[in-house]
């Protein structure tokens, strides 16, 4: 088997029996691809120390070691698979060590910041409303940015006050939305949208380019980007930062855990403690206030 051949039916193993998304998938091919390009040899026959030397050298070249870990657990995956479909009887990367990690938490913005980037779209503009219902979405309702250029108008039940959502593995939930989010979104709907000349498949897509098409992730990581720049915030914000001060501020005010795992869509609630970071005085502050010994 040459590596073209597994490299396909590793992708379709991904898509088809993992469900992983199309840019999950392709960080996972993106990482096999660079083993090989340095590999001697076939991918049924590469020897353990190969593979180490691959990552030795990939290592030396100054990468984050949460580049590392993640090349590792790619590599790892690929060669997991290979052993079950029985084309190969070991895995040469079982027992490489993945360096250790801090917590990496993307920064958190407060309302404020919120509030300075919206008021920053320029709503003179024909994409302003868009833009500026777009940002209103992530904010309000924490989604990640695949979700957001994938929402439709069909998605969208603001008499139940709810939008529906496609995360992650196809997996559909259903969150709250906000009546001044409703309120955003209907303004660009109704008085910008509408007037739109839209490209054929994609009538349903709520968010589109002034093409008629649905907006890309890249296309809204630059928006944000530029609005950062505008107002002079010198934090890294991209979408992700929106959705990790929905959850953030919801922990704030209030909010349990298990209802904030259910909004983000995330399988396991260990990722959510860890994605809305309580810090120490927050601890603290929940001790007091419900530990019975503190009554």
């Amino acid at each position: 088997m040459e590596w073209q051949e597994a490299v396909n039916e590793y992708k379709s193993y991904l898509r088809l029996e993992k469900s992983l998304s199309a840019n999950t998938i392709e960080a996972y091919l993106r990482d096999v691809g660079k083993l090989e390009d340095f590999a001697q040899s076939a991918p049924l026959e590469i020897a353990r120390n190969e593979v180490e030397e691959f990552l030795y050298q990939f290592a030396k070249q100054h990468y984050a070691p949460r580049s590392q870990a993640r090349l590792i657990s790619s590599v790892k995956s690929f060669f997991t698979y290979l052993q079950l479909e029985e084309w190969r009887n070991d895995n040469p990367a079982e027992l490489l060590e993945t360096p250790r990690l801090g917590m990496k938490l993307p920064d958190t913005l407060s309302l404020e910041e919120i509030n300075e980037l919206i008021d920053a779209v320029d709503l003179s503009l024909p994409e302003g409303e868009r833009n500026r219902a777009m940002l209103e979405t992530l904010y309000g309702c924490g989604l990640r940015v695949s979700e957001l250029t994938e929402l439709k108008l069909s998605d969208l039940f603001f008499k139940e006050k709810f939008i529906r959502v496609t995360g992650k593995g196809n997996k559909q939930r259903l969150i709250p939305i906000a009546r001044y989010t409703m309120k955003i979104i209907n303004i660009y709907r109704d008085q910008v949208r509408v007037h739109q000349s839209i490209e054929k498949g994609f009538e349903d897509y709520l968010f589109l380019n002034r093409r008629g098409k649905k907006l890309t992730r890249v296309m809204i990581f630059t928006i944000i980007r530029q609005l950062a720049e505008k107002v002079g915030n010198p934090k890294r914000i991209s979408p992700h930062t929106f959705r990790h001060s929905f959850a953030t501020h919801l922990l704030k005010n209030g909010a349990d855990l298990r209802s904030i795992q259910m909004m983000l869509g995330h399988e396991s609630i260990t990722t959510t403690e860890i994605y809305t970071h309580l810090d120490d005085t927050q601890i603290r502050e929940a001790v007091l206030k419900y530990h019975p010994r503190n009554g």
